[in-house]
């Protein structure tokens, strides 16, 4: 293989690894192109990933692992499925890093407040991994997650690493429990209250369900926590990554140039305008 990945040009690179995480979602490693010719995007951005023949989709980067692009897909249409079905040594089109990530440079020397919602834990973990390898730079990171059910959660033995390292504040809940589930049961908003923080001195990162976003970058900032210092990362049905189509436009901003990840007071206005 040879060349580089455009806005427009998808490169075929080839599957290291699968690993279902779920039963509807999958984590994919991919060989990173040769020569360096594209760089190793930051924590919150995205690739365009096209199984041929089927279409494409905006994935977030759920790694920041430098040799190497590390996506995790839940099902949810004919392109994630298609995603999904792919193995070790499958080839298929990548297009990006896109758009702009996480503010971890401005994030550190500061708590850090993480919120994620089922599959919005993949953007997220990349700033967790950050964090980790550069932990002095930070200050204290509590990490609130929730998912549907206890079969719904991602990266399980990851998690639990996290639990027992004590290099955070892991707080894991779900919606609904089983029969075998003895943790945490109830929305993941609820778990806000437990973090004791100064919120001048504190950054929140969020990524879920727009509710979800919503409820929480409220309930933060109702403790004080700057609007401008509150982070959402928001999806949409992007189709070009380059601004040209449309598709992912959110009243004047379009996610793919100017997002995903957005301060709370620059898009707030418009998470509250139904069907937008």
């Amino acid at each position: 293989m040879s060349g580089a990945s455009t806005k427009l040009a998808p490169m075929p690179l080839r599957v290291l690894s699968s690993t279902r995480e779920t039963a509807d979602s999958m984590t994919l490693v991919l060989e990173r192109p040769p020569g360096g010719s594209v760089g190793p995007g930051a924590p919150g951005q995205f690739n365009m990933l096209y199984p041929f023949g089927i279409g494409e989709a905006a994935i977030s980067l759920s790694s920041d692992t430098a040799d190497r692009f590390v996506h995790t897909i839940r099902g949810v249409g004919a392109v994630s499925d298609a995603l999904g079905r792919l193995r070790p040594g499958d080839t298929l089109g990548v297009r990006g890093p896109f758009g702009n990530g996480w503010p971890m440079e401005r994030a550190r020397g500061r708590t850090l407040v993480l919120v994620a919602g089922g599959i919005g834990l993949a953007p997220l973990r990349p700033v967790i991994h950050a964090v980790l390898r550069d932990r002095s730079a930070y200050g204290k990171l509590f990490v609130f997650y929730g998912a549907r059910s206890p079969r719904e959660r991602l990266y399980v033995g990851e998690l639990e690493r996290w639990q027992a390292g004590g290099a955070m504040d892991l707080s894991v809940t779900v919606d609904f429990g089983d029969a075998n589930w003895a943790g945490r049961v109830g929305f993941v908003t609820a778990l806000l209250g437990h973090a004791q923080f100064d919120p001048a001195e504190t950054l929140l990162m969020t990524c879920g369900p727009e509710v979800m976003m919503r409820a929480v970058a409220n309930q933060m900032i109702g403790r004080g926590v700057a609007p401008g210092d509150v982070y959402v990362s928001l999806e949409r049905n992007m189709k070009c990554a380059a601004g040209l189509c449309g598709h992912c436009q959110f009243g004047s901003i379009f996610i793919c140039k100017d997002g995903p990840v957005f301060t709370y007071d620059r898009v707030e206005h418009l998470l509250r305008v139904r069907e937008i």
